[in-house]
């Protein structure tokens, strides 16, 4: 079973890409920036508020494939300032109480928009429990 989910964002088109597949139990979410459905920055360079933004798009896009937050066993953290980690752990860590999934954040040079600070990409199992 292959099945996937898309939120209309213009580089959805241009790349040919989804925000989210799933195959079989497992769902794959793309890297995901703090945009809203008209593709507007949402709270520019502010890394906490984008970090919460971002993990509410990916449980949306989980929840779409018929996962839940519970299922997500990984995320991947892309920062343009590794010195804003703090900030962005303290909003991974406060939407992801109880489900503890593994992580890596790491540092990159940019982002595809200049007030964009953070992507995150997450992997979820669909659970039977």
């Amino acid at each position: 079973m292959r099945e996937s989910y898309k939120t209309g964002a213009k580089w959805e088109s241009i790349m040919s890409y989804s925000r989210a597949i799933r195959v079989n139990d497992v769902i794959e979410v793309s890297g995901t920036t703090s945009l809203d459905g008209d593709g507007n920055i949402l709270f520019a360079n502010d890394p906490f508020l984008q970090t919460q933004e971002i993990l509410k798009i990916i449980e949306r896009s989980i929840s779409a494939l018929g996962g839940r937050k519970q299922d997500i066993v990984r995320t991947r953290i892309f920062v343009k300032n590794i010195d804003d980690w703090q900030l962005i752990a303290k909003a991974h860590g406060e939407f992801f109480v109880g489900v503890n999934p593994v992580c890596t954040m790491v540092e990159i040079a940019r982002l595809i928009e200049p007030e964009l600070v953070v992507e995150i990409e997450a992997t979820a199992i669909i659970s039977i429990d």
